[in-house]
Order: structure tokens, then sequence, then C-alpha cells
């Protein structure tokens, strides 16, 4: 199923009554019971996930309203808000920016590879969505003209509450109580949600941003774990400092409505990387299962 064909038909009713600018819930089913407190429990962390069945509109949340630190599942939307740029004649694609070594910061596995000479627009996004670049990131920030106007796109995309403040890789120090650089579950649901199907972006840029969200190879045991044979998974992952492991996107059945998860997992700092990515995993399952969607 064509995931643009949903608004078209009876399931965009309900992605409108589900709009991030809408007062009321969505009318067509009510918000199943879902509980996580055990997966916290098994390693201390703080958990939270929202996801949304698309096609009936129903969700489940657990900590929707709390904040977490969203290391890098930012770099989804900073795609999307350079490819909005593309679209208004304000960028191009195939514009090429040389990468110096003043670019360089640690986890670089494209750009490193560039110093001295240049990349793309297209390949610094890819770059930043499919493997999480953290100096094509930064420079795709300064190429829009910094961090104050990084900053100013949210509102414009309709979310309010996720904060701004820093760039890679300070974005990652995830301290606790520690506002800077967080987001909510719920309203990261309602920006995914925003992004896949307000037509936003023109086809062929839906089309580039779909490509590398799904193929993107990181976090393989995180939300790509908990859902069932045969899904297509197009997501970003997040990791930082005090365990924070996330992980965000849209899961697509073989037939069927697609599902949207955004799941953050911190404060499990003894856990090991395989215990947090099994956490997301489970919570994912979990979510599914109260959905009806297992």
């Amino acid at each position: 199923m064509d995931r643009r064909a949903l608004i078209a038909g009876g399931l965009g009713l309900s992605l409108a009554a589900c709009s991030p600018r809408s007062q009321t819930k969505t009318p067509v089913e009510k918000e199943a019971d879902f509980f996580l407190p055990d997966l916290e429990a098994r390693h201390g962390g703080r958990l939270g996930l929202a996801a949304l069945d698309v096609g009936t509109g129903r969700r489940v949340l657990w900590r929707g309203q709390e904040r977490f630190p969203f290391c890098s599942t930012f770099k989804a939307f900073l795609a999307a808000a350079t490819l909005e740029r593309v679209q208004r004649n304000e960028e191009q694609l195939d514009r090429p920016v040389r990468i110096t070594p003043a670019d360089m910061i640690p986890h670089a596995p494209t750009t490193e590879k560039a110093v001295g000479r240049t990349l793309t627009i297209r390949e610094l996004m890819q770059a930043t969505v499919e493997l999480s670049d953290n100096p094509a990131a930064n420079i795709l920030i300064r190429e829009m003209g910094g961090i104050a106007v990084w900053r100013q796109w949210w509102p414009i995309f309709g979310d309010t509450t996720t904060l701004i403040s820093r760039l890679e890789p300070d974005l990652n120090t995830a301290l606790p109580d520690d506002p800077r650089d967080t987001c909510l579950p719920e309203q990261t649901l309602a920006n995914i949600r925003e992004m896949a199907f307000s037509e936003r972006l023109t086809p062929d840029n839906d089309a580039l941003l779909h490509g590398w969200l799904t193929a993107s190879p990181t976090g393989p045991n995180r939300i790509k774990a908990g859902v069932p044979e045969g899904w297509t998974v197009a997501h970003k992952t997040g990791t930082g400092a005090n365990g924070a492991t996330n992980d965000i996107g849209m899961l697509t059945p073989l037939t069927g409505s697609p599902v949207i998860v955004a799941a953050y997992f911190t404060g499990a700092t003894e856990a090991t990387d395989d215990q947090r990515d099994a956490v997301i995993a489970e919570a994912t399952r979990r979510a599914l299962k109260a959905l009806g969607r297992d």
C-alpha cells in the first residue's frame, strides 16, 4: 500500500483527526492500555514510547509527555528541512560543499574520507541519515544559516516542544534533568506523521528521504528486531551518554497500513549496548501487540 495514497481514502480521516494541530484525539479508537514498568526496572532506565497505527488512528503511549534526549534521531528531520529548502530553490541537491579538517568531529564515516574535496548536499544528507555522520549534519545546519535558523524550523514544522540547543557531538551529553536537546515521544510521533503524510515534500524528495531511512544499517537490534518478519523499517537511531538509546521510524507490513513508532531509553548506565537495544525491541514488540498488529 502506498502510504501517500492513504490520505486520499478513509485512512486520511484518521490522520487528520490525529493532526498535531488538532485539539481532540482521534475518534477511531481509544488509546490502548500500555504499561512498560518491568522493562524500565530490568536495567534501571527510563523508557518513553509512542506508537500510532496509521490505519485506525489508535495509539499507545508510555511517558509520552516526558522529555528524553533525542541524540541523532534529529537527523531525519534535518534532511526533511533541507529538502524543503531545495523545493523553495534556497538549496540545490547537487551543490558541492568543500569538506575541511576543521569540520571533523567524531563519527565521520563519510566526511572523513572526503576531507580536501567536496560532497554534494544530496551526499551530505545521505551520510547524515543513513550513517549518522556527525560532521555532515553540522555542515547541513551551517549551510542553512546556522543553528538559529535550524531552531526556527521546528515551530514552522508544527513542533513547539522539541528543544534544539547544540550541535554535534555536544547534543549527545544526555545529562539527567537537562532539557537541552530533548523531545517528547508523543510530539515525535506527530512529527513523523507530518513528515510522511502531509505532502510537505514532493514525491521525488519524499522517496529520497524514505530510501535513506530504509537503507540505514544502524540499530539492527532496536526497532527492527521488534517487528514481524517481512515488515519494512524506515528509521533513524540515536545514541548518547547516560545510556541514551533511541530509535524512531515508520514500520510497514507487506499488506495494510504502517505503524509509526518513537522509542527513547535513557539512564540505564550499567546495562550493555545489547541490553539497551533489547529494551527498545521488546517495547516495540509490545506496542505492536497492543495495537493488534503483532
